[in-house]
């Protein structure tokens, strides 16, 4: 983690619970914010100093009173380094189905299973959504047969949990690539830890370094802006026969995930929801 200054904000959450902090993650989730950390009564949210807009989250924090949930938010200087040893600290593991666990290499006496992933969390971990990654990884157990000997794409990998899974599942190749330098330098270095750094490239940038390739298999656990926005790349690069994978956003936003997916010719094939949180899978025909 650099030295760059951090805007730390807390935002105030009645009444108070896990699930009505997701909620409001979701609702902020088109701003840059780094990563988020769980605190009675509310969130601990980070964002590099120059992209910090106070109006913009005000405007999106309206929208959680139309959901009973009742904001407010300060915000203060901090050091980047000081923010991460806390957030690192939050991290719990993931298990999922007593198939897969992800655990960081100071979560001790954690029971091995099929799939064993260890990553250094970081804040490249974004925004610590649990619950869409363990319906993605959910997902994944279930198209083992449509990963095994494919090309696989984690876009927005964060820490490439997704990719590093993928590559465990014996894909033929998985492509890890994220908008944030750290991140992607995170991938390579998990993609490292767990030994599939063969298989497993790891890429600075957005959803046009798609273009470089076709992929048997699109990971997309974002959120539901930046997913709307480039559905039709990911249609495209999506080969005859492919699937997308989708999460990184609420159950109320599957209609328009839905629709934005079918006007690129991208056919529903399933979805899964967890905590209010949703997984959509789509597919593009043969």
């Amino acid at each position: 983690m650099n030295s760059q200054e951090y805007i730390e904000v807390r935002i105030r959450i009645e009444p108070f619970s896990d699930e009505n902090a997701e909620i409001v993650m979701a609702e902020i989730s088109e701003l840059p914010y780094e990563a988020f950390v769980t605190e009675a009564p509310g969130l601990l949210c980070y964002i590099q100093k120059e992209a910090y807009d106070a109006r913009r989250l005000k405007i999106l924090l309206s929208g959680c009173r139309g959901m009973g949930i009742s904001v407010d938010f300060s915000a203060d200087m901090v050091r980047g380094a000081n923010w991460n040893i806390e957030w690192e600290k939050s991290f719990t593991p993931i298990a999922v189905d007593g198939k897969v666990t992800v655990r960081a290499p100071f979560n001790e006496d954690v029971r091995r299973t099929r799939f064993n992933i260890v990553i250094e969390p970081r804040m490249a971990f974004g925004t610590g959504y649990h619950d869409t990654t363990f319906m993605m990884i959910r997902q994944m157990l279930a198209m083992e047969k449509d990963i095994r000997g494919r090309t696989v794409m984690d876009i927005g990998c964060g820490t490439a949990i997704l990719a590093i899974l993928a590559a465990k599942m014996r894909a033929a190749k998985a492509y890890a690539i994220d908008i944030d330098a750290v991140a992607a330098q995170s991938a390579f270095d998990n993609a490292r830890r767990n030994r599939v750094g063969r298989l497993v490239e790891s890429y600075c940038g957005d959803a046009s370094l798609l273009q470089m390739g076709k992929y048997d298999v699109i990971l997309a656990n974002i959120n539901r802006n930046t997913l709307i926005q480039d559905m039709r790349t990911y249609a495209r690069s999506l080969r005859k026969g492919g699937t997308l994978l989708t999460s990184g956003f609420l159950e109320k936003d599957i209609p328009l995930l839905r629709g934005a997916a079918g006007e690129h010719g991208l056919a529903f094939r399933g979805e899964d929801t967890r905590n209010g949180w949703a997984c959509i899978r789509f597919g593009k025909e043969a």
